[in-house]
């Protein structure tokens, strides 16, 4: 989940996300939207859903550990949110 502010678009939140390994990146989707003092005024919690599916191996826990990585990154500089703790 990426908090954000509550004017980031969730679409802008999936296109980040699909954009950070495109290769891997089968499906990436919205399954909870939260508003409220747990994550701080005039922000939201926007929960994404990623599904990998590699082609002709099965990933490591390192290389998908380092796709997550990418993801994250690529939300937070696309969104300037952060990943919820």
């Amino acid at each position: 989940a990426f908090v954000v502010d509550r004017d980031v678009s969730a679409a802008a939140i999936l296109k980040a996300a699909r954009g950070a390994e495109k290769a891997l990146i089968a499906d990436v989707g919205v399954f909870d939207v939260f508003e409220g003092a747990h994550v701080g005024e005039g922000r939201k919690s926007v929960a994404i859903e990623v599904t990998l599916q590699p082609k002709g191996k099965t990933l490591t826990e390192e290389e998908i550990d380092a796709v997550c990585a990418r993801i994250v990154a690529a939300v937070e500089k696309a969104t300037g949110g952060n990943l919820r703790s």
